[in-house]
């Protein structure tokens, strides 16, 4: 059948068998790649539809449950299911608390240092300097987590926090905030850069012909020329550190405290899930154990309005060069 294809499309002029065969044998493993190619997008798009079923159904069973007001779970300051004594409130505000300060400490390290270091690499560094300092970096994004977490209890708190003001706790958020920011540079860095060198050169060129310095073309043409992949490359980042576990689950303590001092313990979302699972008092079924995918579904929401701005984003913003 597909002979008799090929000599069709040939206009029935004759061609060599080892041709033809080498033809349907390349058209053959072009319809497997692509079988191979529909398969992977079918398993990602039911992993993605079978992680949204499970926390919501597991969910429902905490917010149907008569002790669990959905007002209160919004509104109340105070997080204490998981504790084996006290009134039980669910209020998921100091674990957001918690998260956002963290997110914002590690923001405030992650966002100006990477996207200085971006483009002193895009627009100033040399081959040499490239060559030294990218690998650097690399290296730094394949710290394993744990390790960051280790190293803000073992250095960053006792070391220097302490060292500046008495009242930081051997666990807080400054602490972990710092290590998540360094987690986050690299991410920033790469991405930043990248967004940096699709600008064209000539408007580079046509700049500096104009008159303007390497500076003012840095800051009044490239900048805003890739500012649609800057903000992408921040809002990841954002979304990268709130999603952070390992990091915070060590550094920050397994203390929901509804508060903006970065010195207090700050247990976040992602926090309460780990330690919640670790616990040998939880037992599957009961409120404390659906509470914790009630925490993801708010966590999968945040990170899934941050994934839609990142594409608005890029679609409003996104310059388009001939």
């Amino acid at each position: 059948m597909a002979e008799a294809q090929l000599k069709k499309a040939y206009d029935g002029q004759w061609i060599p068998s080892y041709r033809l065969k080498s033809a349907v044998a390349s058209q053959r493993w072009q319809g497997f790649v692509v079988a191979m190619l529909i398969v992977c997008s079918t398993i990602t798009l039911a992993t993605t539809v079978g992680i949204i079923v499970m926390l919501v159904t597991n969910s429902i069973g905490f917010f149907s449950s008569d002790k669990v007001e959905l007002s209160k779970f919004l509104t109340d300051t105070q997080w204490t299911l998981g504790q084996s004594q006290g009134e039980i409130h669910y209020g998921i505000l100091p674990l957001l608390s918690g998260t956002f300060r963290i997110t914002a400490i590690a923001m405030l390290i992650a966002i100006p240092f990477g996207l200085i270091t971006a483009v002193y690499l895009s627009e100033y560094a040399s081959r040499r300097t490239r060559s030294i300092l990218k690998p650097a970096l690399e290296i730094l994004a394949g710290v394993p987590t744990v390790v960051l977490g280790y190293v803000a209890i073992v250095f960053i708190t006792p070391y220097f926090l302490q060292s500046l003001d008495d009242g930081f706790k051997a666990f807080n958020a400054a602490s972990a905030g710092i290590a998540v920011g360094v987690l986050c540079l690299p991410l920033v860095t790469s991405l930043a850069e990248d967004a940096l060198q699709a600008v064209p050169k000539t408007l580079r060129e046509g700049a500096l012909g104009l008159g303007s310095t390497k500076f003012e073309t840095t800051m009044k043409v490239v900048l805003p020329a890739a500012l649609s992949g800057i903000v992408s490359a921040f809002l990841l980042a954002l979304a990268r550190a709130i999603g952070e576990t390992m990091v915070v689950a060590l550094a920050a303590g397994s203390s929901p405290t509804f508060s903006l001092d970065p010195r207090l313990q700050s247990q976040t979302m992602t926090g309460y899930i780990v330690n919640t699972f670790q616990s040998d008092t939880v037992v599957p079924g009961s409120i404390a154990y659906h509470s914790v995918y009630a925490v993801a579904v708010v966590l999968f929401l945040i990170t899934l309005m941050l994934t839609l701005l990142g594409q608005w984003v890029r679609r409003r913003y996104q310059e388009v060069y001939q």
